[in-house]
C-alpha cells in the first residue's frame, strides 16, 4: 500500500491539496490548457455499434454475390439427432440477441416440426448470426432462397413476441 502525504490522518485532504496545486499548475504553465481524458477532442467511432443502428446495419451486411453456405453433410442422423443437435446450435450461436430468439424458438416449435421442417431449419442455421437476426426482426430482407420459407415466417412471428412474453435464456 502506497501512503500520499500525511501520516496523521490528513491524508485525503493533502491529496486532494496536491492535486488542486498540480491542476492550477497545468493551466497556469500553459498558453493552451492541457487536456485530460474527459475533455479529449478527437472522437472515434463506436467500435461496437448496437444492433439496429444504421452503422450497425451496414457493417452487418452480408454481400448479395455471396453463395450460400454449404452445409456439413450428416448422413444417417435420427430426427431425435437432429432435434438435439439444432436445440445446440439455436443455443450456440455467437451473439446473444441470435441465442434468445434462436433458443426461445427452439424450445417452442421443434418438438412439433416434421422432418423437413428441420432440415430447413437446420439450413438457416448455417447462414451468418446478424443475417438471421435482422430477417427474423425484418430490419432486413430475406435473399431470394428464403423469401418463401415457412420456417423463416415462424420465427418471424416469434420474433415480434405479440403476447409480450418475457423472454429467458431455456434451461439446458
Amino acid at each position: 500500500m502506497v501512503v500520499v502525504g500525511r501520516r496523521d490522518g490528513r491524508d485525503h485532504a493533502y491529496a486532494l491539496q496536491s492535486f488542486t496545486i498540480m491542476f492550477a499548475r497545468c493551466f497556469a504553465s500553459r498558453a493552451t490548457p492541457c487536456r485530460f481524458f474527459s475533455m479529449t477532442a478527437c472522437r472515434r467511432a463506436d467500435p461496437w455499434p448496437l444492433p439496429h443502428t444504421p452503422e450497425h446495419l451496414a457493417s452487418t451486411t452480408t454481400p448479395a454475390d455471396l453463395p450460400a453456405p454449404t452445409p456439413m453433410p450428416r448422413l444417417n442422423e435420427s430426427i431425435d439427432t437432429l432435434r438435439a443437435r439444432l436445440v445446440y446450435q439455436s443455443r450456440k450461436r455467437g451473439t446473444l440477441e441470435s441465442d434468445l430468439l434462436l433458443s426461445t424458438f427452439a424450445r417452442d416449435h421443434l418438438a412439433a416440426m416434421t422432418e423437413a421442417e428441420l432440415k430447413e431449419y437446420d439450413k438457416i442455421l448455417d447462414e451468418p448470426d446478424w443475417d438471421i437476426y435482422y430477417w427474423a426482426t425484418e430490419n432486413r430482407s430475406p435473399p431470394e432462397r428464403w423469401a418463401n420459407s415457412t420456417i423463416l415466417e415462424k420465427l418471424r412471428v416469434h420474433a415480434r413476441n405479440e403476447g409480450k412474453v418475457v423472454r429467458r435464456m431455456p434451461p439446458l
